[in-house]
């Protein structure tokens, strides 16, 4: 038998497995997680990437995964020109630009997991 600890959304779970993969077990309770989680890191770059953001915030309407980056920074926008391509269920769902303005800030990138709401990028 072989033991694996297993981490399922930041719950670490032990597991044992038999060499002939007929039996496996968990325990009931899931043990800690560990302290460093991977996520951190991206969350410490939003600041500085925020830091010469615009007044205009160009947020996400639904959780998903950027899938394109149609804007860059200094680009000038109409209102309801396409600034980021989010992947949603299968779906590609275009988030525009609120108002007429210059892109001022890109605060994701290409593959980013984001929520509902959260700041793609900003507008002057």
């Amino acid at each position: 038998m072989k033991n694996y600890t297993i981490t399922v959304n930041g719950v670490a779970y032990d597991v044992t497995v038999e060499e002939n993969g007929e039996t496996v077990s968990a325990p009931a309770a899931p043990k800690a997680a560990p302290k460093a989680a991977p996520k951190a890191a991206p969350k410490a770059a939003a600041p500085k990437a925020a830091g010469g953001a615009g007044s205009i915030k160009v947020e996400a309407g639904t959780a998903g995964k950027v899938f394109k980056i149609e804007a860059s920074v200094g680009q000038a926008l109409k209102a309801g020109d396409p600034v980021i391509i989010v992947e949603a269920m299968k779906m590609e769902i275009p988030i525009v630009a609120p108002k007429d303005g210059t892109v001022a800030s890109i605060d994701c990138a290409v593959g980013d997991s984001i929520d509902a709401g959260a700041v793609l990028a900003t507008m002057n």
